[in-house]
């Protein structure tokens, strides 16, 4: 990310539409991951709903040969359309107002260090404010991806309008509470976590603002973002993905009693391949995407 004495070289606009370019990119990119990631994460309730003894995914790559083969290739692009709302929205304004949130903490000195807890703290905030605009976004993308072979929505538009009149326009904020939680936790570890290990890189001897460092830095935000927030992420996915839990807590009880510990990292290497994946691809392209607006001005 920009440092805080750089905000002044590129507008608000400019970093939302940078932001939200890289964000898209990045999710068309890894978005059969993520549908790995979420059938994992859901595949436990599915099993006993669907009275299935053994596991019916195995693995993250072969989730997705299971996928292709029994729904076709397309398939894996679920969820596609609500995601790219979702990132355009989420993905824009998480980033695009980090540095605004990020000056306003240091009191709007444009000069010395941000100190790791500020980042953090900004990055929070963003994550929150932005989720809580995307929801719906991201509820419509997790339903979609749930779906096997059967099919309650004909696609992005179809499960706007049947979540709002089946369970009302706040229904479409279903989960917002986890979801929060976990954008937010996500959010802060991703962008504060990006921030400094670039920093860190940038002052060993040797190492110059190019595309190798924002690999490190994008790979090093992708895997601290998956530590920190899968288990607020499988309870958001199972909160989004079914409808049967009464709350977050409910949720969350549930799975620890049932499931153990461990199910709270359900789909942890899927989610890191997809996030390390995604967080290189996002950060690379926004870095340089950046730099045309910065050329504008």
């Amino acid at each position: 990310m920009a440092d805080v004495g750089l905000q002044s070289e590129i507008s608000f606009a400019g970093t939302f539409l940078s932001s939200a370019f890289a964000a898209c990119f990045a999710e068309f990119c890894t978005i059969p991951l993520d549908i790995a990631k979420v059938r994992l994460q859901l595949q436990k309730r599915s099993a006993i709903s669907e009275g299935i003894g053994s596991s019916k995914y195995r693995g993250t790559f072969g989730t997705i040969a299971t996928i292709a083969k029994e729904e076709g290739l397309p398939a894996l692009w679920n969820g596609i359309v609500p995601g790219l709302h979702r990132q355009f929205l989420y993905g824009g304004l998480r980033i695009g107002l980090y540095d605004p949130v990020k000056l306003l903490l240091v009191g709007g000195i444009l000069t010395g260090d941000v100190s790791l807890f500020q980042k953090i703290l900004a990055a929070l905030l963003t994550g929150a404010i932005a989720i809580i605009i995307a929801n719906p976004t991201d509820l419509v993308k997790v339903r979609l991806q749930a779906e096997g072979k059967s099919r309650r929505y004909s696609g992005a538009l179809d499960a706007y309008v049947t979540i709002a009149k089946q369970e009302g326009i706040l229904g479409l904020w279903t989960g917002l509470g986890p979801n929060i939680a976990r954008n937010a936790i996500v959010n802060a570890a991703e962008l504060a976590s990006y921030d400094h290990v670039k920093e860190t890189i940038l002052a060993i001897p040797g190492f110059t603002d190019n595309a190798f460092t924002h690999s490190l830095a994008g790979l090093g935000a992708g895997f601290f973002a998956v530590c920190i927030g899968s288990p607020v992420d499988v309870v958001k996915s199972r909160m989004m993905g079914d409808s049967t839990y009464k709350s977050t807590l409910d949720c969350f009880i549930k799975t620890l009693k049932y499931e153990g510990l461990l199910a709270f990292y359900k789909g942890f290497l899927p989610n890191f391949t997809r996030l390390g994946t995604w967080n290189v691809i996002m950060f690379l392209t926004l870095e340089q995407v950046k730099k045309i607006f910065q050329r504008e001005l």
